[in-house]
């Protein structure tokens, strides 16, 4: 197989538990660099690759063909110009950047220098997104009129890291972290809403960054998408909710990857490489051929984030299609920004 070299531009979560893993099980991959500013926690799994102190040191130094920046987002925009400047292709983490016309900019170096940037929108890859993708390719529900979307937690405290946390830094709080997933969910499953209404502010109090948000997405033809995150849900919500004229669907968010991987999993290429459900996670009730609602239960196939790394690789060697190219995460930028106008002037924003 062709060999892609690749350099790691962080070595915190991120980098241990969603790229490192599936670059050093990937046969076409080569882990060649590691950014680690003072440690070398890296060295036990990875001691092949060469440990640089700063992203400038290894995008010099390194034999690199692909940059990961998994930094936070409030550096990605300095990061990414400076690799595709050095003539690297990039994958950058979600989310893509602080501001849409950041996003727009490193969209339109990449293209001027002949490179490719993808961001790494990995829920696409859950086992319940998939799920979802089926209900709806199926057509079970008829013409869907409503449909709400969440990721919840329970985090009442503050969180360790500032990039997240404070509410100074452009970039922070949780619409920016966990509504990149949302939006981009609902910009693959529905496409580009008309306009928008959105409350975004933090149930923690002042001086935290936003920790809760709820986003009305409308659609032609009478759609409404609800986009919804709070961390103060102790219990847990259907993560989706869809119903249309002829039944609804409801998910549980069942996706254990980030789990297992934290815990030390090791994903395997090209195999299923997670833990089986123990129990049915979806519910569907709908009006079936004999014109009688009939109500299941349904049980998701495993979700694997390698394949988003497989379509990294194969676009690289074979010229297929780009996994979430930068043009395209540029609306979810969008949405970002007008949820924020919005919350702010208290008004529907069109898009």
């Amino acid at each position: 197989m062709q060999l892609v070299k690749v350099g790691l531009c962080a070595f915190g979560m991120s980098g241990k538990v969603f790229h490192a893993p599936f670059l050093n099980e990937h046969p076409g991959f080569f882990l060649s660099a590691i950014v680690e500013r003072t440690k070398e926690e890296s060295k036990q799994k990875y001691p092949n690759a060469t440990i640089f102190r700063s992203v400038e040191e290894m995008l010099q130094s390194a034999d690199i063909d692909l940059v990961v920046v998994n930094t936070p987002v409030q550096t990605h925009f300095e990061y990414v110009v400076k690799a595709l400047e050095a003539g690297k292709n990039v994958i950058v983490e979600k989310p893509f950047t602080v501001t849409r016309i950041e996003a727009e900019a490193l969209v339109q170096l990449a293209k001027d220098k002949n490179l490719f940037l993808s961001v790494y929108q990995n829920r696409r890859y859950d086992r319940d997104y998939f799920q979802v993708q089926d209900v709806l390719n199926a057509g079970k529900l008829g013409t869907l009129k409503e449909v709400e979307i969440r990721f919840d937690r329970f985090r009442t405290g503050p969180s360790a890291k500032a990039h997240k946390e404070n509410p100074e830094l452009c970039g922070s709080g949780a619409l920016h972290d966990l509504g990149s997933h949302l939006i981009d969910q609902a910009m693959q499953l529905f496409g580009n809403p008309e306009k928008l209404f959105a409350d975004v502010f933090s149930m923690k109090g002042q001086g935290f960054a936003n920790d809760y948000f709820e986003i009305l997405l409308y659609y032609k033809d009478d759609l409404r998408v609800r986009l919804k995150s709070t961390v103060f849900s102790k219990e847990a919500h259907y993560a989706y909710s869809l119903h249309g004229d002829k039944g609804s669907f409801l998910q549980e968010r069942t996706d254990g990857q980030e789990n297992e991987l934290v815990l030390g999993a090791i994903p395997t290429y090209n195999e299923d490489w997670v833990k089986p459900l123990k129990d049915p996670d979806g519910i569907l009730n709908y009006l079936n051929e004999d014109s009688v609602f009939e109500r299941l239960v349904t049980s998701s196939e495993p979700g694997n984030y390698m394949d988003y790394y497989q379509g990294i690789y194969e676009h690289i060697v074979l010229g297929y299609a780009l996994p979430s190219p930068g043009s395209e995460i540029i609306q979810n930028m969008k949405i970002i920004e007008a949820s924020l106008k919005s919350a702010a002037e208290g008004k529907v924003v069109l898009l």
